[in-house]
């Protein structure tokens, strides 16, 4: 069984720390990244009609990697049966930490409690990213996925005005970025020791000393170096957002990869996408948003005892997908306050 969880946020470098801490030789993580097994409302009923489709052909083949060797890594999947969820876990030999990872974890009214009821000592590792870049950046995978259309300020318009609460591309994106009662239920269940917080931009400016402060919260060698030169789950988004989701969905995309040969193919995607590192959140929408989350900001400071000013800077905010560096060598530690409801 697990005995750690990295548990959000979401766009918050989850998934190519999933594959950092995998390199290492005495953690086992999770063959399924995001199998959100714990989180009571990752179930298919609870997905808007829109994107139910694409959801339940996810669980097809779901079942299908359930009936085969399950060694090879998978992306997402919503684990619904117990009985399944411990088959992830029986390819471990021995390992120190058994991890596993769903950053929705973080948001989810339930995912704390279940965690704690199943594996009370688990130790949870949080990033938490500036939120206004942090809905930025899904509303780039959002539309480089095909799904979106409308400008980044319509789509926060839409989240706006949406009043369901079922799953779809309104919902939950701006919500994912309200941490402080977010972190406030783990720190309410697990113990101050079992709980590892750092924020995205000291994880992407001194990777190398946040893998090795991981690494020694997870009790297994803090001088081992992975390979973190790869860049995991960044995809290009189409420089005409409306143009490329309609010809996406009447399969030209699919027909003009079938028949241009091989080496135009770069050329044509570099004419028709611009790599999300190239991406800036326009000054305007960050200061609507920050308008959205600044009390929120406020709290959580106040509970992690961390100066966020930098979150409430309405002209400032860091473009998508800033390449890390691996210097200096330590990062500012978050030591959290004994909690108190």
């Amino acid at each position: 069984m697990p005995n750690f969880f990295l548990a959000g946020a979401p766009k918050a470098g989850t998934t190519s720390l999933y594959h950092y801490l995998d390199q290492h030789p005495r953690i086992y993580m999770c063959p399924i990244k995001e199998p959100c097994y714990f989180g009571s409302e990752f179930r298919p009923e609870n997905c808007a009609r829109e994107i139910l489709p694409g959801v339940e052909r996810g669980q097809r083949e779901l079942r299908k990697y359930f009936d085969g060797p399950m060694r090879e890594r998978r992306f997402g999947g919503m684990v619904t049966e117990w009985e399944d969820y411990v088959r992830l876990f029986q390819h471990v030999r021995g390992e120190t930490a058994i991890g596993e990872a769903s950053p929705a974890y973080l948001w989810s009214e339930t995912a704390a409690r279940n965690i704690h009821a199943k594996i009370p000592n688990a130790k949870i590792l949080l990033i938490l990213r500036d939120p206004a870049d942090r809905a930025f950046s899904q509303y780039l995978h959002q539309v480089a996925a095909g799904g979106l259309r409308l400008s980044f300020r319509k789509q926060i318009e839409a989240c706006l005005q949406n009043r369901s609460r079922k799953f779809s591309l309104q919902y939950p994106l701006l919500e994912f970025g309200l941490y402080h009662g977010q972190v406030s239920r783990f720190l309410e269940l697990f113990p101050r020791q079992n709980i590892c917080i750092h924020l995205y931009d000291d994880y992407r400016a001194h990777t190398a000393a946040m893998m090795a402060a991981i690494f020694r919260f997870l009790g297994v060698d803090d001088t081992f170096s992975p390979d973190t030169r790869q860049r995991h789950l960044e995809l290009s988004v189409p420089r005409l957002a409306g143009v490329s989701y309609t010809l996406r969905n009447l399969g030209v995309w699919q027909a003009i990869k079938r028949i241009m040969p091989a080496k135009l193919l770069p050329a044509a995607r570099r004419l028709a996408f611009t790599p999300r590192r190239k991406l800036a959140l326009d000054p305007e929408d960050r200061r609507y948003l920050v308008d959205y989350y600044a009390e929120d900001i406020r709290k959580l400071a106040v509970l992690l005892g961390r100066d966020l000013s930098a979150w409430l800077q309405p002209d400032t905010g860091s473009k998508e997908a800033m390449p890390p560096t691996t210097t200096p060598s330590s990062t500012q530690e978050i030591r959290l306050p004994k909690f108190t409801a």
